[in-house]
């Protein structure tokens, strides 16, 4: 009788060569939050290893994430005035058109993703315009201004757009506005599952965009709601988006496999604030193995389905990588 090898005879080599699932710094997008100034460099509490930075900091950021192996960065603005419309967005001199532009004239290799919102940009903290009436965003109006924001953000040299407000026919109305001024070519990564989610606290500390009033589970998704979760994936791949993703990620990754079974398009995961700042605060106080957690948390995306993987932890895998000479 024929026994299966044990896993105790497997020496290293021959583990890596039947590993089913690896992980590789080119799976990787690192956020980035941008603010006006110059040498600003201020670390977000919540988020120990994230900082508000200036664009000048920013781009030493970048040399500093291409020698781990990084090329793909996602840019948060956050501008000195906001108001109700999110006016910094909708400008060619914003803090996210300016910083596209000197970050491409330094590095031009670096692949650069903007979160396409008006969260930061306004001074009541929602995602769009507000219908004062029901307080809550106005869908159609915010789909206006988000192709405006879109083709700023074009012009100034984005390499793929990633709207992130939720909002309904989005993806439809960016790729008609994008096609039409000449870009038919530039990818929109979707927001195709974003959840209503408590994991984001930390985040609206580092982007300052906490709502003033009322929270998001009017155009967010309600978690309990797994076929709607893939409903709004597949429509938004209807509507001609590129990537789909679901974010959060931990807790969503029955999600993540249902809807990677369910299409041909890359999938992404956004591995949110509130996930990162549980792994740092554990590690900080010594309750984990921290690097092990981590990378076991990378693996469980990847093995989820996940093609592409947005994670403030991004620079600490690569180094973990190179220590292993992966």
């Amino acid at each position: 009788m024929f026994q299966r090898f044990r896993r105790t005879r497997l020496n290293k080599h021959l583990c890596a060569l039947v590993r089913e699932t690896q992980v590789s710094v080119n799976d990787f997008i690192y956020p980035l939050f941008i603010r006006s100034g110059k040498g600003v460099k201020t670390e977000v509490a919540s988020m120990p290893g994230v900082f508000q930075m200036s664009i000048d900091e920013i781009i030493k950021e970048c040399e500093e994430l291409k020698q781990l192996g990084i090329f793909s960065i996602l840019l948060f603005g956050i501008p000195d005035v906001k108001d109700s419309i999110g006016s910094d967005s909708l400008c060619e001199h914003g803090i996210i058109a300016s910083s596209i532009r000197e970050i491409k004239k330094v590095h031009p290799d670096m692949f650069i993703v903007t979160d396409l919102c008006f969260c930061e940009y306004t001074d009541h903290g929602h995602c769009g315009i507000i219908d004062e009436v029901n307080e809550t965003v106005n869908n159609d109006a915010t789909l206006e201004i988000s192709a405006q924001q879109a083709l700023i953000h074009a012009n100034a040299g984005a390499d793929m757009i990633a709207p992130s407000g939720m909002m309904d026919g989005i993806i439809q109305t960016l790729r008609t506005t994008l096609d039409k001024n000449g870009f038919e070519n530039l990818p929109i990564m979707a927001y195709s599952t974003k959840f209503s989610s408590a994991y984001y606290g930390p985040f609206r500390d580092v982007a300052e965009s906490s709502p003033s009033f009322g929270d998001r589970t009017t155009y967010q998704m309600d978690p309990a709601n797994r076929r709607e979760a893939i409903s709004e994936s597949l429509s938004d791949e209807a509507q001609g988006a590129d990537i789909l993703m679901v974010k959060p990620a931990l807790a969503y990754l029955d999600i993540v496999r249902e809807i990677k079974d369910a299409t041909l398009l890359p999938m992404a995961v956004y591995n949110v604030s509130g996930e990162y700042a549980m792994l740092k605060f554990a590690g900080m106080n010594d309750l984990i193995d921290y690097e092990r957690v981590v990378m076991e948390t990378m693996i469980s995306f990847k093995r989820a389905g996940a093609d592409i993987i947005i994670s403030y932890h991004a620079k600490e895998v690569a180094q973990m990588l190179q220590k292993q000479g992966v």
